[in-house]
């Protein structure tokens, strides 16, 4: 990301977030791998076609920090097991509806799986809001 706020920033890629980190709950050791397996098919393909730019599962463990000056700080993890982000895939295509066709074929959305699809940008759009604003207020 730049800190540039004079170009209008533009998509430089797609991140896939996946929520609901405990859809293996319920599962027999067999579906379990059955499931897996078909993950893990889905993201051999995303990578042979070269969409896939990066992929990583997260821990559980978190810090989240806010407040001015950052002084508030809290340790989880503290959100319901479906709000919880449990990985990413970062994919390099020309369209959101490209990445949410891609996401779609996830075959864990099947066991609770959600995704939330999001645009990289080139640089922070709310900055470049506030400065445009700001222009066009001084004429």
């Amino acid at each position: 990301m730049s800190i540039e706020t004079t170009t209008q920033p533009h998509a430089t890629g797609y991140l896939l977030l996946f929520r609901n980190s405990d859809w293996m709950s319920g599962l027999s050791d067999d579906e379990t791998r059955q499931a897996i397996d078909k993950v893990k098919a889905w993201f051999d393909g995303l990578a042979a076609t070269g969409k896939m730019v990066s992929a990583q599962p997260l821990m559980d463990e978190k810090v989240v920090i806010s407040g001015k000056g950052g002084q508030s700080v809290t340790d989880g993890p503290f959100a319901e097991a479906k709000e919880v982000i449990g990985g990413y895939v970062l994919l390099s295509v020309d369209s959101m509806e490209e990445a949410v066709a891609i996401a779609k074929t996830n075959p864990l959305h099947d066991l609770g799986l959600t995704t939330e699809v999001r645009a990289t940008a080139s640089s922070c759009p709310h900055l470049y809001r506030h400065f445009s604003q700001m222009a066009e207020a001084v004429g």
